[in-house]
Formats: structure tokens, sequence, C-alpha cells
């Protein structure tokens, strides 16, 4: 699997994995616990910002307002900044964008339903999807009516969709039809969701069509045509053929053994009806698991939908923000002397192999860069180290008290 910048571990358990080496000390502890509560509050303050400029420059694309509600945001909202802004935010919640070859992998493959999607992209100005975190999980899927195969499936633990749908002029030039999704056109959807398979991406799409593929087309068509043009001209229509010869002329008609054939022929015709209603029915029983993956994701999976997904992504974000700060400063903190990037990036990432048997590439730029915003790190000659923690608690202090500065001369 590709290593990941994203911590799969929540702020406050770190936070005790680095604070307990300080067992022994308790002021120092106490003061560890001051340090990042002030940081965290100060990063919720900026995750506040974000999420106001987002929402501000997001209304005029937003589905689920009104037209009357939106035309209040003409000259208000602005994409290129809301769509900077939502890039931002996925970047510091360590989100990762799926590059199109693989979104045609995942459109060919399927691991869970085997069922062929079509999407029309003609309905989207855009589409991306994002995703963060990675595992693999064991499933039994059916093979064969009854025989179940257990395979091994690789599902993203987060995915956020992307969809910038097209204005109404160019969606009827090209004939587009938007599913039973009421969208607007011109609106902008985005949607979260959890635990989703690797290789059944498209099912979050809103308009995925469940379409017969190659091989149900075969094993239905090929069968059923030859199968039946075969038949029909081997037994029945020869059989009836001489039936009604023989009724024409008054010849006497061998009852037994046009019978025979016309029978034959029919239970045959039935036995290939039989076969070709299975293969349809093949189908539709894949059609029905698509409805009910989808129905589990709408449900189940879905974590927040257009405006109510910022929340989701800003919580994440600050998450990811503030757990890459601790890590960065408790190193650094702990060395004796300065470190370069590569040997904090080296400690870091050794020590989540060695103690959380965790493979993670640990994002130490943004973890440097964010300790210098705040004035906790301080870099020399591509060398680092961070102040003192007395310092620091009053340095971080000042840095939220001048968050605002309404009183300010």
């Amino acid at each position: 699997m590709t290593r990941e910048h994203y911590i799969p571990f929540n702020k406050e358990f770190l936070l005790d994995q680095q604070i307990a080496a300080f067992a022994d000390d308790q002021k120092k502890a106490e003061d560890f616990k001051k340090l990042f509560d002030i940081i965290e509050h100060y990063y919720h303050y900026e995750a506040f910002n974000l999420n106001r400029n987002l929402k501000q420059n997001y209304a005029l694309f937003d589905p689920d307002l009104s037209e009357k509600e939106r035309e209040g945001f003409v000259g208000k909202s602005n994409f290129s900044i809301f769509k900077e802004t939502l890039l931002k935010v996925l970047d510091h919640g360590n989100y990762r964008r799926v590059e199109h070859e693989a979104l045609d992998k995942a459109f060919k493959d399927s691991d869970l339903i085997g069922l062929k999607l079509s999407i029309d992209l003609n309905a989207f100005k855009e589409y991306e999807l994002y995703v963060r975190g990675h595992h693999k999980a064991k499933e039994k899927i059916t093979k064969h009516i009854f025989w179940k195969k257990e395979i091994e499936i690789e599902y993203y633990d987060r995915v956020m969709i992307y969809l910038n749908y097209n204005e109404a002029d160019y969606l009827k030039k090209k004939k587009v039809k938007l599913g039973k999704m009421p969208v607007d056109p011109g609106s902008i959807v985005l949607k979260i969701f959890k635990r989703v398979p690797k290789n059944d991406l498209e099912t979050i799409f809103p308009n995925a069509i469940p379409r017969m593929s190659t091989t149900d087309k075969l094993l239905l068509w090929i069968p059923g045509v030859f199968g039946g043009v075969s038949l029909l001209s081997a037994k029945v229509i020869p059989a009836l053929i001489n039936m009604y010869d023989a009724y024409q002329t008054g010849e006497a008609i061998d009852i037994l053994n046009s019978k025979t054939s016309l029978n034959q022929g029919l239970i045959a015709l039935g036995i290939l009806s039989a076969y070709c209603f299975r293969q349809y029915n093949n189908f539709v029983n894949k059609k029905i698991r698509y409805s009910k993956m989808l129905s589990d994701s709408l449900y189940f999976k879905n974590l927040g939908n257009n405006s109510g997904a910022f929340y989701s992504l800003l919580n994440s974000s600050e998450e990811e923000v503030l757990k890459e700060t601790i890590l960065a400063y408790t190193f650094l903190h702990e060395s004796k002397i300065p470190l370069t990037a590569e040997e904090i990036d080296y400690q870091i990432e050794s020590w989540f192999k060695t103690k959380l048997n965790t493979n993670l590439d640990f994002d130490v730029k943004d973890a440097l860069l964010k300790l210098k915003n705040i004035g906790l790190g301080i870099e020399t000659n591509t060398k680092w180290e961070v102040i003192p923690l007395d310092k620091a608690l009053i340095k971080i202090d000042k840095l939220w008290d001048e968050a605002f500065d309404y009183n300010q001369k």
C-alpha cells in the first residue's frame, strides 16, 4: 500500500503517548497539556475562519439552497477562492487526489458487485475524488449462485467526491440525463463517505446507471439466439410443417413421431428459455446488490453533503494539523541538539513503526512550517530547534491574545 501523510490515531492518544515520557515530572506534563490546549484553540479559530470563507464562496453553487437564496450571493461568492480554500483544507487534512487513470481502472474493475456501471461524465465540468487512509479486509462474495468466495478488498477510509455540474445549455446539447437526483445545472456537489472499496469508487457517483457487461450479454444472447434458431429449425418448425402438409393433403399423419418431435423441441426451448431467464436474473440480482450498496452508502456511509461536508473536512483538517504540531514539537524538545528536517522525519516515522506498528509518511515540511508560523520553531542553517516549554507557553498565549485586535491601538 502507498504510504500516506494521514496519521491514523486521534490527538488525545498521541498527546498521552508524548506526555508519558514525563511521568516523573508532573509540572512538565501539565505544562505540555496547557501548551497544546492553547494551540488547539488557536487552530480551531483558524478553522472557523476557513469555514466562514468556504460557506460564503460556495453559497452561489450550493444545490441545497433555493434559487432565491442563491441570488443573494451573486457577486459575493467567488468560485476561485472557494476552490483554493477547499484544496487548502483537503491538504491540511492529508487528503490526496485520485488521479483519473486510477479512476478509470476502478470504473473497469469491481470487487463487490461485479456490475458494469455507466456514468455520463459530460454532466460535469470537473469531477474529482480525494481519499484519506486505507485498509484491507476479507469479504465473501457470491459466485455461481450458491458458491461463496472469500476475497481481500482494499478500502479507502474516507472519500470526498467533488462534482462541478455543467450549465443547462451544455447538458441539453449533449442530451445528458442527471439521473434521479434533483441537481440544478451549474451546481457543485460535495459528498464525504467512509469505507469505500477502492475498485468500486464509481458507486458513489449519483448518475451511475447499471448496464449489462459484455460477458453478461454474450451469456444471454448467444445461447438464446443460436440455440433458439437451431431448435426451431431442426425440431419444432419441421414437425409443424409436416403436420400442416398432412392436414392439407389429407394424408395420414404419423401422430406419434410428430408429437414426439414437437414435444422434444418445445422441451428443449423451455430449457433454453430457463437458461436465458437465469442469466438475466443474475444481472437483475447484481442490480439489486448495487442498489443495496448504494442505499448503504447513502444511509450508513455518508458523512456529509455539500456545505455540511465542510464540518467533517475542517474537523479532520484541524486534528491533522494539531497532531503534526504535537509530534514535531515534542521530538525537537526532547532532542539535545538541533535536527535537520530529514532527521526529525526519520525519528518520528521510526517511532510510529516500532511503537505503534504503523508505516506512514510523516509530512515533516508541513509540521515544521506550522511550528515556525506560531513562533515555536526556529531554523538555523537547515537545523531545527524549538523554544523551551516555559517560553513556548508565553509565546502561544500571546499569539492567542492577539487573535482579536479590536482593543489594540
